[in-house]
């Protein structure tokens, strides 16, 4: 497992685990990004958000609550 912001541009994973407080988790429920979820990076720059997608949505996701994200 490895947190969402390592993976490069156009690679796919599943999310294994959302880590973090209770507050994080929740919003990141909310926002369809929950375990067991395909997901792929879109962009992935060294500065800014990362982007994602989840099935037919986009998610632009700040590089703190990225890294809460475990993905494999």
């Amino acid at each position: 497992m490895k947190p969402l912001g390592f993976l490069a541009p156009g690679e796919a994973g599943v999310i294994k685990e959302v880590a973090g407080g209770i507050g994080i988790r929740e919003r990141l429920r909310g926002m369809g990004v929950t375990k067991g979820k395909a997901l792929r990076m879109i962009q992935n720059n060294a500065c800014g958000p990362v982007i994602v997608a989840l099935g037919e949505t986009r998610l632009a996701l700040g590089r703190g609550m990225a890294q809460k994200v475990l993905v494999e």
